[in-house]
């Protein structure tokens, strides 16, 4: 059996990395976390290994992300999410292979947005899995950047628009690559001419099904999409007022762990949602005391954290920053949804939101509450969103989620050699 390291960011990335884990742990494999100190406690209550980075003069990145970007929206957050990551880059490029070394760790799982993780298993000559948590980060002409809310097109026009955006990035990222340039120049290792040789060789796992991505025409054959891997291990148990459920059709609204902090839009989902005929329940993510927005409009009820997956078998409808694992725990329950995407890849969730037909956008720079009203009627009374979420349901139901990625990351580690899709 392999034990395997696993290097991610915190939040999201890390309960969907716990749902593979598990499956992992339960067919005999040996898990290991390397991650900052905030999460240890969630990692072992979720009954894995924990090793912590020494983050002596700062806190982890949870706690800096939270008080950094909760009120940001927009670039502003995205280039205060960078800087976050560059000072998480440097500790794992300092400290995991010791780390690694000392717990005698064989092969890594790592995530995407923690890149420099494949620059770690390489320089222990060690085999490691990239994991996309978020979308895909694998670059391609056609395909709009994460961080933007652009629809698909095949046109030129559309690839020159999705160039600039990508070189726009490359700017804000410009110090991260050079610290990865670095360290592989420091350990002799060849350097990446692309973004996308960060990236896994053996198999790159995505936990969309390929039906909510756009159209890809150049992702490499190791390259799987095998459907979402949640599951309540690592979740605490929370308490809900189930008793106060009316039996109007139930609007689920949350803004995630991150981007909590704008007391602003659960102002206007409130307000869009008087007179609408539906009970609406929001969950805080932990950004705000629950005296904070005492002053909503109507009556919704609202906690500090929500039990999700239970209110999702629930809901009609979910409201929603575009959050990849809030947007795919609602398709999983067949839920159509409304997206108000703040930052980061959220605009290119929300993007493919509309492009799948699942629900409909609106930007927070754009968001009223009479937009917002007008919007969620819309969706929750056309046939078509809920139609277009039950086929979301059944392709997640057929892409074959945490056994498959388990399946394909086994094979992977045993053979040593790429493991290829079928082009059928």
């Amino acid at each position: 059996m392999t034990h395997f390291g696993v290097i991610c960011p915190t939040g999201s990335h890390l309960t969907t990395c716990f749902s593979l884990g598990f499956e992992l742990q339960r067919r005999g494999h040996r898990i290991t976390f390397l991650n900052v100190v905030d999460v240890q406690d969630q990692v072992l209550a979720a009954n894995f290994g924990f090793r912590a980075f020494d983050e002596t003069g700062f806190p982890g990145s949870q706690v800096r992300l939270a008080d950094r970007i909760g009120k940001l929206s927009g670039m502003a957050a995205v280039k205060e999410t960078i800087k976050v990551l560059e000072q998480d880059f440097q500790v794992i490029l300092q400290e995991a292979p010791a780390i690694i070394k000392t717990e005698e760790i064989q092969a890594l799982l790592v995530d995407q947005c923690s890149p420099v993780g494949g620059t770690v298993a390489d320089f222990l000559n060690i085999p490691f899995i990239s994991l996309c948590n978020a979308l895909p980060l694998n670059r391609e002409i056609s395909i709009p950047p994460p961080f933007t809310s652009w629809q698909y097109s095949p046109s030129w026009g559309a690839k020159l628009r999705n160039q600039a955006g990508y070189a726009l990035f490359n700017v804000l990222a410009k110090r991260i690559r050079k610290l990865t340039g670095e360290y592989r120049q420091q350990w002799n290792l060849p350097t990446y001419t692309h973004p996308n040789d960060n990236f896994s060789q053996l198999a790159q796992l995505s936990q969309q099904p390929v039906e909510f991505e756009f159209p890809r025409t150049n992702l490499p054959l190791h390259f799987h999409f095998t459907g979402p891997y949640h599951s309540s291990i690592g979740r605490e148990n929370v308490s809900f007022p189930w008793d106060k459920l009316t039996g109007q059709p139930l609007v689920y609204a949350s803004l995630g762990t991150i981007q909590n902090q704008l007391f602003p839009v659960f102002e206007a989902i409130a307000a869009a949602c008087v007179e609408l005929g539906v009970q609406l329940a929001i969950g805080l993510g932990g950004g705000m005391p629950l005296e904070a927005i005492s002053t909503l409009p109507g009556s919704p009820l609202v906690v500090s954290y929500a039990p999700q997956l239970e209110l999702l078998k629930r809901a009609a409808l979910t409201i929603t920053h575009a959050g990849l694992n809030t947007v795919l725990e609602s398709l999983t329950h067949a839920v159509p949804i409304v997206a108000i995407p703040i930052t980061n890849d959220q605009p290119g969730v929300a993007a493919r939101i509309a492009w799948s037909g699942v629900g409909e956008m609106i930007p927070v720079s754009c968001l009223t509450v009479a937009r917002l009203r007008a919007t969620i009627h819309k969706v929750l009374t056309q046939d078509s969103y809920k139609v277009q979420a039950l086929r979301l349901q059944l392709a997640i139901q057929n892409s074959g989620g945490v056994h498959q990625a388990a399946n394909i990351i086994e094979s992977a580690i045993a053979t040593e050699k790429p493991v290829l899709r079928s082009t059928r």
